[in-house]
């Protein structure tokens, strides 16, 4: 039986700053997390971006895990990878159409890639309002050179550096054959992220993956939760009953926390006013389980009209509303906010 946790004391976990243990220590201060690295200021999930992220102070850095061909984890947001490489220079004729969670999707695939053939893409900018600058510079990383970016880093800062890794349509790569999960435990064991006190969460959309993973590992499981929709695999729960009190007793079954859209704790209106907060925070706490909300973004055209062009105080206002941890593509504004400098 899981026991209401006294928040202050127990469930705020952050990243020592000062000893490169590689385990996860208690502080009073959320942690943040770098979404998709550095993804504010270079190319996403990509080695440079995971690297400036932890430069920034970031406690975590966020690799998204998808499979090649040949079985390699490697770290794209989706599968679908044209709007974030220049994949259609390489490979024109890979181009096809695939139905991945309900969804029909054109464009390019990791799982039509090998390896080596990735291996002549480069990475691009995802969003047009972001830099350029730095379009077709940066390979697409394996998760094994992720991970070994974080250990050296680690002896390099003497902090340690946390991962959290997601598992992107685990459902439908199982269905082609390219199951993500034992890939996955394999890789972060092979760098030392085995157990539940270890600075690694592993997070998904689908309920059913987290289940499986539960009976696997004992590596804290984050269950993401979309401000509407269903779960994507086949028979999912609606997202709304995941965060009922009951709903929320149930995920505290299989998993350490949740990770909310930001809507759900703090909502904005359509003029960009932030309403009432509402009791998610409260009721995941009285549930056992840490809150970790995503995404906060400094973009002019993301950041709510109400923090009057202050990212810092999106930070802030989550931080006053009690959640555990937070997703921001500026990992260096959250640390600018809540720890008053933007580099450790």
């Amino acid at each position: 039986m899981r026991v209401p946790l006294v928040f202050a004391a127990s469930i705020l976990l952050a990243c020592a700053p000062a000893a490169s243990s590689g385990r996860l220590v208690m502080s009073a201060a959320p942690i943040i997390i770098a979404h998709r690295g550095a993804s504010g200021h270079l190319p996403e999930h990509t080695l440079e971006a995971y690297d400036l992220a932890i430069t920034m102070g970031a406690d975590f850095i966020e690799p998204d895990v998808v499979s090649t061909k040949d079985g390699v984890l490697v770290t794209r947001h989706e599968n679908e990878i044209g709007s974030t490489t220049n994949v259609a220079a390489h490979f024109p004729d890979r181009k096809r159409t695939v139905v991945v969670d309900g969804d029909t999707i054109t464009g390019w695939f990791v799982e039509d890639l090998t390896l080596a053939e990735l291996r002549q893409v480069r990475a691009k900018e995802r969003l047009p309002q972001r830099s350029h600058a730095n379009d077709g510079k940066f390979l697409v990383p394996t998760l094994d050179e992720v991970l070994a970016l974080v250990r050296r880093r680690e002896k390099e800062t003497g902090r340690t550096i946390g991962v959290y890794p997601e598992t992107k349509h685990p459902t439908f790569f199982r269905s082609i054959g390219l199951p993500l999960e034992d890939r996955l435990l394999g890789v972060l064991g092979a760098h030392g992220f085995r157990g539940r006190d270890d600075a690694v969460f592993i997070q998904s959309f689908e309920v059913g993956n987290l289940r499986a993973l539960k009976a696997r590992t004992p590596i804290r499981l984050i269950q993401l939760i979309n401000d509407g929709g269903v779960s994507p695999e086949t028979g999912g729960r609606p997202y709304a009953d995941l965060v009922t009190p009951a709903g929320l007793r149930d995920v505290a079954t299989y998993a350490f926390g949740i990770g909310p859209a930001k809507a759900l704790v703090q909502p904005v209106g359509r003029d960009g006013s932030l309403g009432e907060a509402t009791t998610l925070v409260r009721d995941a706490h009285a549930a056992g389980l840490a809150v970790h909300v995503w995404t906060l973004r400094s973009d002019a055209m993301f950041l709510p009209k109400a923090y009057h062009g202050d990212a810092g105080a999106e930070w802030r206002r989550f931080a006053a509303l009690g959640v555990d941890g937070m997703f921001g593509d500026f990992a260096d504004d959250g640390v600018r906010a809540l720890r008053g400098s933007a580099t450790r």
